[in-house]
């Protein structure tokens, strides 16, 4: 079976997920929309898909499955209606803005029987996987804290980050994803801190570029979130996870593994710039587990629940930094 895929909208991480398709044996990508026409143009030419409305996609027999790549405030009434025509859907993060409204469109996908898959990539990074897999396997002991850097080279658009919903729902809600994914416990409360040192536009739009989370289960176990909108040495992505026997990490990668030892030190290749290159391996395997939930009729591994549980801990954090106080969960 070839699962028949259309990509809503045509920006950068449409583009990613193309080349996701287009490698990817059992699956074809056959349209594209978006509200730049030259955009969806662009890349409906680079993949050989075709240009159509998104009504049409909605109303095409052939397509399986959308890929919803555009605003975030788009993303739910996007989810509803093609749920609706009976399309599984990929949308990335986050589901919406609005928990209610998050929730709302996650049952209506599961009432219409499709399958609903939440764009959280950095499960499906084949290093932070192993991690996942040596606390299954027992290697670390009962996971006691956990420690996740993220670090973007750079602040986002004013544009763009005007629309995200803030740097907790979007750029923090991936950690705080990968926070429950290494806990294996459902976090209860959270205390965050945030501040803008980086962009100063940041905080004409009520937004932040530097926060600290902490997350607390009902065992005590605790996860520390670090992000940052500057990372001036590359995209800084570590995780470590603290056990009773022992301790799991994975560090930064580099652009490639050569080392040069000289009279003045070690020399090293920089770090990958950004997601794009960093995640190349975690985008393909998501795109791969859509696919496959499609063609053999089963859950994803990630779903509408899991966004929803990502977007509450997220909206705890902005709750937590306006109070100025730890907030339950």
């Amino acid at each position: 079976m070839t699962v028949k895929l259309a990509l809503i909208g045509a920006g950068r991480i449409a583009n990613v997920h193309a080349g996701a398709i287009a490698a990817h044996p059992g699956a074809t990508l056959v349209a594209v929309t978006d509200a730049q026409p030259k955009a969806a143009e662009a890349l409906a030419a680079r993949s050989g898909a075709a240009v159509m409305a998104p009504a049409d996609i909605a109303a095409a027999p052939g397509i399986d499955g959308v890929l919803i790549c555009t605003p975030t405030d788009t993303h739910a009434d996007l989810i509803e209606t093609f749920a609706r025509a009976g399309k599984h859907v990929f949308c990335e993060k986050p589901v919406d803005l609005d928990i209610d409204r998050a929730r709302q469109v996650v049952a209506i996908a599961g009432d219409a029987g499709i399958k609903l898959m939440l764009g959280f990539n950095r499960r499906f990074d084949p290093n932070f996987a192993a991690a996942r897999r040596a606390i299954d396997q027992g290697r670390i002991g009962a996971v006691e804290m956990v420690t996740i850097t993220s670090r973007d080279p750079g602040a986002p658009d004013i544009g763009y980050a005007a629309r995200s919903g803030g740097i907790f729902r979007d750029m923090t809600i991936h950690d705080l994803d990968m926070a429950r994914f290494l806990l294996g416990e459902e976090p209860v409360a959270v205390s965050a801190h945030a501040s803008v040192l980086v962009e100063p536009a940041l905080r004409e739009i009520g937004d932040h570029d530097s926060v600290t989370v902490i997350l607390e289960t009902a065992s005590g176990k605790q996860a520390v979130i670090t992000n940052s909108r500057r990372a001036s040495y590359g995209y800084d992505q570590r995780i470590e996870v603290h056990g009773a026997l022992g301790v799991a990490s994975v560090g930064n990668h580099l652009e490639n593994q050569l080392s040069i030892g000289l009279a003045d030190g070690y020399h090293t290749a920089p770090l990958m710039n950004f997601f794009m290159t960093r995640y190349t391996a975690s985008y393909a395997a998501e795109i791969a587990e859509f696919v496959a939930c499609i063609a053999e009729g089963r859950a994803p591994s990630v779903t509408g629940a899991d966004g929803v549980a990502a977007l509450r801990l997220a909206n705890a954090c902005v709750e937590s930094v306006a109070r100025k106080a730890r907030v339950a969960v």
